[in-house]
């Protein structure tokens, strides 16, 4: 009988941690709230972020790919590597597009306290500020994990927990398998997920070209399904 209430007690257990971690890690949960994972399903409208960077070189050849296309996107920047390149940030607002904060450091969220979560995001804030003259109101949390606290500091400064609802995969697939996993994704009101840099490391560490490689076949994709591109801003419930 005591067995048999310890496998109970047990497989509760399991099912409550198998939740959990799908509350705090799948980009579809909405556990944590208020959070973006999609913009509206009217029209055909999707919208482009990158996350991780500015790198060098990568994030050049992205900018250099929208701007030919001339579609605006949303990138999601480390303020470590804000820091180390001031004029690739400088660049990214200078051409149109949106800046959001995605951390100092690539932190994990998960056990950090509010106090760490509120300094990996003011710090990053103040470095885009000090270089940009502007004050994102989006943050993507590292590998989309969120984390008790985290929604209270982003709705304290003002700003929105961005997640997606569509992404490449493009940390583990090659150019053409990148271009197949965000197409099929691709639904109304749909947020890209895709990375210009490679979280906080030094440049060695970081390959982006099968993100480049395959981004204009999404983009040209995209368009031929009759979709349009639109800037992040535009997915905002209204007030």
């Amino acid at each position: 009988m005591l067995l048999h209430i310890l496998e109970i007690i047990a497989a509760v257990a399991l099912a409550f941690g198998l939740w959990f971690w799908w509350a705090c890690s799948e980009p579809w949960s909405t556990f944590f709230r208020p959070v973006l994972i999609r913009g509206p399903r009217e029209g055909k409208r999707v919208t482009l972020t990158f996350d991780d960077g500015p790198a060098e070189k990568f994030t050049e050849q992205i900018l250099g790919i929208l701007r030919e296309h001339r579609v605006p996107a949303t990138f999601f920047v480390c303020g470590k590597n804000a820091e180390q390149h001031p004029e690739l940030l400088r660049r990214i607002v200078a051409e149109g597009h949106e800046v959001g904060n995605h951390s100092y450091s690539h932190f994990f969220t998960y056990f950090k306290s509010r106090r760490r979560m509120a300094r990996e995001i003011d710090n990053t804030q103040a470095i885009i500020e000090k270089l940009t003259g502007q004050r994102p109101s989006f943050f993507r949390p590292p590998y989309g994990a969120r984390w008790f606290g985290l929604v209270p500091t982003l709705l304290q400064r003002g700003m929105h927990l961005i997640l997606w609802s569509a992404t490449g995969y493009d940390w583990k697939k090659d150019a053409q398998g990148i271009v197949n996993a965000a197409l099929r994704e691709l639904k109304p009101g749909a947020i890209i997920l895709l990375h210009d840099g490679r979280e906080a490391r030094p440049p060695a560490e970081i390959d982006r070209s099968g993100t480049v490689a395959a981004l204009p076949a999404i983009i040209a994709g995209a368009r031929e399904r009759g979709y349009t591109f639109a800037p992040l801003r535009d997915f905002l419930p209204a007030a």
